[in-house]
């Protein structure tokens, strides 16, 4: 790996990483202190595209967790800025919740199922069947296909759920048309949490527990990518990729005394 310079500036998963089956992972909460304390920029990143920054700040907090609803990214922000970049003030039929309604209202979009220029899929406890036969009817009708991630599943207390990317699968099989997921592993996920917390690639930071999205967006987006074991990949695993990441270290307890104050 080149040298780099000191990091400046961090990008965190939030499952897996900062919590773990509902739990706090051990030397989470000391991690953000510090880096509330030191005067780093970060952000806790998420997939998820059904709670709102506020929502997930609070579920945070509920577990011990003080992260502020503004250093929170989330797969329906970054695909409400996607969407307001490359088509201002537009219109789009949506399949989610709050998160990615209230995002796309935020980017002055109009939600409408009456000839909207896009159809975006997210997350939802609640996908309904009538729903998804709207959205293949407008994409056959020429609306373009936007999915917020592409997990195929998500967890609940009662085991496995489908989740954003087996809808997309199901909704491209009856079109023929292929959604752009705009969430992790597509490094537009990291570039756009950069801008958000004006960040530079050089001195970033991403730490995660999954290599397929984590590290892979990570490594794509020119950042230096930490993984940590509490989550889904083992380290057994790793060498099944074609890609690494810069570092693995047991858990975020490991990186606690690497956030150095910011220089004022």
């Amino acid at each position: 790996m080149s040298e780099r310079g000191p990091i400046d500036c961090w990008l965190t998963d939030m499952d897996g990483v900062l919590v773990h089956e509902g739990h706090p992972v051990p030397g989470a909460g000391e991690f953000l202190r510090r880096l509330t304390e030191s005067g780093r920029r970060f952000l806790v990143l998420t997939n998820n595209s059904i709670y709102t920054p506020r929502d997930l700040s609070a579920r945070l907090r509920a577990v011990g967790l003080e992260v502020p609803a503004t250093s929170i990214w989330t797969s329906a922000l970054a695909t409400a800025q996607f969407l307001s970049d490359q088509r201002p003030e537009g219109s789009a039929y949506v399949i989610g919740e709050a998160g990615l309604t209230t995002a796309l209202h935020a980017a002055d979009y109009v939600l409408t199922d009456i000839d909207p220029d896009y159809v975006v899929l997210g997350e939802t406890r609640t996908y309904s069947f009538s729903q998804v036969t709207r959205a293949i009817r407008l994409i056959e009708n020429g609306a373009r296909f936007i999915a917020t991630n592409p997990d195929p599943i998500g967890p609940s207390q009662e085991g496995s759920l489908p989740a954003c990317g087996a809808v997309a699968a199901m909704i491209s099989k009856a079109t023929g048309v292929s959604p752009y997921f705009v969430g992790k592993p597509n490094p537009l996920m990291m570039r756009s949490a950069l801008n958000a917390v004006d960040g530079h690639s050089e001195t970033t930071a991403m730490i995660g527990d999954r290599m397929d999205t984590d590290v892979v967006s990570g490594v794509e987006a020119g950042l230096h990518t930490i993984l940590v074991l509490t989550g889904v990949t083992r380290k057994e695993e790793i060498d099944r990729f074609p890609f690494r990441p810069a570092r693995v270290v047991d858990s975020i307890a490991d990186l606690i005394d690497e956030v150095s104050p910011s220089p004022r």
